[in-house]
């Protein structure tokens, strides 16, 4: 299985986060990737290649202009206010404060395009979040021409972003984006299933409307964890996209047990729906030993996912998204892929 990997998704490197009210060190560090590139490496599952760029199209065929160009102008109107340390908001138009006209304040703009307070913009964001959009393009560009599977190591993540908001350390939805790319290359269908434990709310709100892409969500509770106001399984799209969408909301402490029984019943969605391609969300965070979740996945269950993939036989793109147990997140990922191959 080829990966695709680009040392330039390291450059975003944020010290601290603001989590439970508190500021603390950050979790989604650049090391989180090279543990992954490393376990690849010594299993030997396949080579690593370098993405290509595929140019500003693909981002605005998910994300709208306006977003784009504040990510991408962001760090300079930041300096130029007297800024130099990572940015965070403060404040956001909710309920009935009001999101246009747009504010021209970059603390407002900060506020408009986002929605938490533990995603920090760097110097370096808008490089980083482009290379794992490109790793993801380049992944899916692979199965365009012919794999079997591919293995996008995108870091940072992507599922948490919208069309036009970042937030849950994500800040272009790579697995949007390469659907999306999928789709204009011809692929008639594209399911992805997302495994991370906290809910893809991003690629949920992207793909709501439409019955081209299927989004297949299994994850943690959100009357009980982040991103809390999306991912409830009353949630299966509208217009077009009714049915479309399906949630499996767990409760905390979830295991192997009560995970598989949801696992089976979005597998068995796959199956009906029949994608072309398949892309897999892969957030690691299900593990039992995660820091900041709080299911009870082991290392183990990672290659029944993989192995139970491949029984579906599509190709399929795995993406990677969440995982914060640094020191078991190679293997787990690895497990997957692993899975794969040998299922």
């Amino acid at each position: 299985m080829k990966t695709v990997f680009s040392s330039s998704q390291l450059v975003h490197a944020p010290k601290m986060e603001i989590a439970d009210g508190q500021l603390t060190e950050a979790v989604e560090i650049p090391q989180r990737a090279e543990i992954v590139r490393d376990e690849i490496l010594r299993r030997k599952i396949g080579p690593i290649w370098t993405p290509q760029d595929f140019g500003r199209a693909p981002l605005e065929r998910v994300h709208t202009p306006e977003y784009l160009t504040f990510m991408e102008t962001f760090w300079s109107r930041w300096t130029a206010a007297g800024r130099d340390r990572d940015a965070f908001a403060y404040v956001w138009p909710i309920r009935q404060l009001r999101a246009t006209p747009a504010p021209e304040s970059i603390d407002g703009l900060l506020g408009r395009f986002s929605f938490d307070t533990g995603t920090p913009l760097t110097a370096n964001t808008w490089e980083a979040a482009t290379a794992s959009a490109n790793t993801a393009l380049t992944a899916a560009r692979f199965l365009r021409e012919g794999d079997r599977a591919a293995f996008a190591l995108c870091r940072p993540p992507g599922h948490h972003a919208a069309a036009d908001y970042f937030g849950g350390y994500c800040f272009l939805n790579n697995a949007a984006i390469a659907a999306q790319w999928l789709r204009d290359q011809g692929t008639a269908r594209v399911a992805i299933l997302d495994i991370d434990y906290h809910h893809g709310n991003g690629t949920q709100s992207i793909f709501y409307e439409r019955s081209d892409v299927m989004v297949l969500n299994i994850h943690a509770d959100p009357r009980h964890d982040y991103p809390f106001f999306l991912g409830h399984a009353d949630e299966t799209g509208e217009k077009a996209g009714k049915g479309y969408t399906q949630n499996w909301p767990l409760p905390l402490g979830t295991d192997w047990s009560g995970y598989s029984i949801a696992f089976e019943e979005a597998y068995r969605w796959l199956g009906v729906y029949s994608p072309d391609v398949l892309i897999v969300s892969l957030g690691l965070d299900t593990y039992e030993h995660d820091p900041i979740s709080k299911f009870r996945l082991v290392s183990d269950d990672y290659l029944r996912i993989g192995a139970r993939l491949a029984r579906l036989g599509k190709p399929t793109l795995f993406v990677l998204e969440g995982g914060y147990a640094v020191d078991a997140l190679g293997i787990n990922c690895v497990n997957v892929l692993e899975g794969f191959l040998n299922g």
